[in-house]
């Protein structure tokens, strides 16, 4: 009830400062848009035990929705709430203003998804052509979630904070940028890892647990190559504590490059992210921790996706993603101090109508350890998935 009682607050302050905005401003010169996506996807694992793979992963059936609503009071300000419901329930995924100073000069204040990545500017369902999302962005639907402690950076990952950005243009090349602060990930005391369900817990959406920020920053070009093909390159970087007492550390950074040639889009993305963790209390890990250098681990992952256009109706999308885990890790994880997993999948989309594709998608799975349940270490995963946008 305090975290509904919070989030209701949040909603009211934001809807009341919208609102006086909105009755300061002339009538005309205000425009509203909705615009949502929504999916709906079955996953089946066969090579599970029992053909279940939950509770290590969200099988079966899942929903995402997404509504987003935007005003534009001036050409100087503007405001953007949106709801999301996926597997981890109703969020406000978004709830900022945008102060417009040139296009080179933009602040956002508010909650929102920090700049960071590539694929996070598309994380919305509709927005990309599998059912899933690549392994080291993924929320849910990875197997043996609960063994990875999820990807290297769940998306989206919504937070509360301040950003500068903006974007300058040239004849052929465009420079986009961002820094920002934000609240960061959060964890217990003595934290082994990142705990990104407090994240998501109602009573722990829209407060602090150390009172610092993370900061962070992003970076990339755009080359114009032709009418119908262009070439970004980024790189993106944030960091911060995630305990109570601000003992424990992480860093993440990433680069990307997409290439858009006619039809064919090619998409790389690899970003690592370094986590150190209490050491306290040596016992609860499975390695002996050295005196020096023990205290952290890596975790990275990348993805190479090509999607290609082969009618006005029909994609055809192959993508090959990794995972690795290199680090001490807690004494009852079945999990070795060099750890991965690699994914390979063939998917189609097909347009029915106009925003509404039906998604197909095969996966083939290889752990470097063997699951306890199954004694397996190669995994088949199926999806069939209803996308739509509006």
């Amino acid at each position: 009830m305090l975290g509904r009682s919070r989030t209701v607050r949040w909603l009211a302050l934001f809807t009341l400062l919208a609102a006086v905005l909105a009755l300061a401003a002339p009538a005309s010169a205000i425009e509203r848009n909705f615009a949502g996506s929504a999916q709906l996807d079955y996953m089946f694992v066969p090579t599970a035990r029992s053909a279940k793979a939950s509770p290590n992963t969200f099988d079966g059936f899942t929903m995402e929705f997404a509504g987003k609503l935007a005003v534009d009071f001036s050409d100087k300000i503007s405001a953007n709430m949106k709801v999301c419901y996926g597997c981890h329930g109703f969020e406000a995924d978004m709830m900022y203003f945008d102060v417009r100073v040139v296009d080179e000069l933009n602040f956002r204040i508010g909650r929102f998804s920090p700049s960071f990545g590539a694929f996070n500017l598309r994380h919305d369902p509709a927005n990309h052509r599998l059912s899933d999302k690549p392994l080291p962005y993924d929320m849910g639907r990875m197997l043996r979630l609960r063994q990875w402690n999820m990807s290297v950076l769940p998306s989206p990952f919504p937070d509360n904070g301040i950003e500068i950005n903006g974007t300058h243009t040239g004849e052929n090349v465009q420079l986009d940028y961002a820094v920002y602060g934000v609240m960061g990930f959060k964890a217990d005391l003595q934290p082994t890892d990142i705990n990104f369900q407090l994240n998501r817990r109602p009573e722990a959406y829209y407060t602090d647990n150390n009172a610092r920020p993370t900061v962070g920053a992003r970076v990339a070009l755009t080359f114009k190559l032709g009418e119908a093909s262009d070439l970004t390159a980024g790189v993106s970087g944030m960091g911060g504590t995630y305990d109570p007492e601000n003992h424990e550390t992480y860093f993440i950074g990433g680069a990307d490059i997409s290439a858009r040639l006619d039809k064919t889009n090619i998409r790389f993305e690899y970003l690592a992210r370094r986590t150190t963790f209490d050491i306290g209390n040596r016992a609860v890990y499975k390695y002996l921790v050295p005196a020096y250098g023990g205290d952290f681990f890596m975790k990275s992952g990348a993805y190479l996706e090509v999607e290609q256009s082969l009618t006005p109706e029909l994609d055809l999308i192959g993508r090959a993603d990794t995972m690795f885990r290199q680090g001490n890790v807690e004494a009852a994880s079945p999990l070795t101090s060099k750890a991965s997993i690699f994914r390979y999948t063939v998917g189609t989309a097909y347009s029915i109508e106009r925003g509404i594709r039906i998604k197909l998608s095969t996966e083939l799975w290889q752990f470097s350890n063997k699951d306890a349940a199954s004694n397996r270490n190669i995994e088949l995963s199926l999806h069939a998935g209803l996308a739509g946008s509006f």
